[in-house]
C-alpha cells in the first residue's frame, strides 16, 4: 500500500466513496487504501446490478471511482444516476478519453494501468477542487 501525502488524507476523510471495480484484487487494494485514509466506502459493487443494489436507499455518497467497463458492461448507466445526484466521478479504464461519452467527457478520468495511489491523489483532488473555501 503507497503512502498518501496528508492533504490526501484530509481531503478524504469522512468522505462517502462508492467503488464499482470488478477486479478483485483492484477493489479490495482500493478499499483498503481509502478506509484506511478515513474514508467511508460503498462497496465495492462487482457488477452494473450489484451497482445499483448498492446506491439505492443511499442517499448520501461524496464521491465515485467507476471502473467503465465492469464484466462486459459499461457503467453509464450507473453515472448517469450519480450525475443526477449530483455526485463526482472518476473513471478509471484502459479505454482513451475520447472513447468516453462526451457527456462524462469533464469527469476525471485515470488510465489504467494506474496505480492506487493516484487513484487516492485523484479523489482527492476532485474533491478539494468542489469543496468550497
Amino acid at each position: 500500500m503507497a503512502t498518501q501525502q496528508p492533504a490526501a488524507n484530509a481531503a478524504l476523510l469522512g468522505r462517502c466513496i462508492f467503488i464499482v471495480e470488478d477486479d478483485c484484487v483492484t477493489a479490495m487494494d482500493l478499499a483498503e487504501t481509502l478506509t484506511a485514509a478515513g474514508a467511508e466506502i460503498i462497496g465495492p459493487a462487482g457488477t452494473i446490478a450489484n451497482a445499483f443494489e448498492l446506491l439505492h436507499g443511499r442517499p448520501l455518497v461524496d464521491i465515485a471511482l467507476l471502473d467503465v467497463e465492469v464484466e462486459g458492461a459499461f457503467v453509464f448507466d450507473v453515472a448517469d444516476e450519480l450525475v443526477r445526484r449530483s455526485v463526482p466521478i472518476v473513471f478509471t479504464t484502459g479505454y482513451e478519453r475520447g472513447e468516453i461519452p462526451a457527456r462524462f467527457r469533464t469527469a476525471r478520468h485515470c488510465e489504467k494501468p494506474v496505480g492506487i495511489a493516484a487513484i487516492a491523489r485523484a479523489l482527492s483532488d476532485e474533491l478539494q477542487r468542489r469543496t468550497p473555501g
